[in-house]
């Protein structure tokens, strides 16, 4: 039987790159350990028809959301999953109940997200937004911390992050 796959769980604030680096690593993951999938936060809302974004909203769907990625990740498929989720108790979910669960943490400046406007998220909405008014929940120890400022290029990012994977994973 083939073992489980990993679930390389990439979180932080809205504009702070989760997406685009995920993109860039998935090539990386796929060669190194087998069938891999994209997920994203924001695309899983759309097809689920997800509408609600008050913390209470953000928890229900992020626990939907780890349950989608055990199913995969139980049949042997690694998940690359991009997604806000700043929530102790989703992270704590994710590392009992998933098997091989890789954390990553991509730390950036809220500040510096906002006079970029590299989300729009941050100018035009003014409820419901994590990191304004839903108190972040920053992880406490992931495996793995990808600090952005936000004048990286998107490539260094992702060798950052494969030699961070090699390093905890390819030993």
């Amino acid at each position: 039987m083939k073992k489980k796959g990993t679930l390389f769980w990439i979180t932080g604030l809205s504009g702070s790159g989760k997406t685009s680096l995920a993109k860039k690593v998935l090539p990386f993951i796929k060669n190194k350990f087998g069938a891999t999938i994209h997920l994203d936060g924001d695309s899983l809302r759309k097809i689920l028809d997800l509408h609600g974004y008050s913390f209470k909203d953000r928890f229900s769907n992020s626990i939907k959301f780890t349950k989608i990625a055990k199913f995969l990740t139980d049949q042997g498929f690694n998940v690359v999953f991009s997604i806000v989720g700043l929530m102790n108790k989703t992270r704590d979910w994710n590392r009992k109940n998933i098997e091989n669960y890789v954390e990553i943490f991509i730390d950036t400046d809220l500040r510096k997200i906002i006079s970029l406007n590299k989300k729009k998220i941050y100018k035009n909405y003014r409820k419901d937004i994590v990191g304004l008014n839903i108190k972040p929940q920053f992880p406490k120890n992931p495996d793995i911390v990808i600090f952005n400022n936000l004048n990286n290029n998107i490539n260094s990012l992702n060798l950052e992050l494969q030699n961070q994977i090699t390093k905890l994973l390819l030993k």
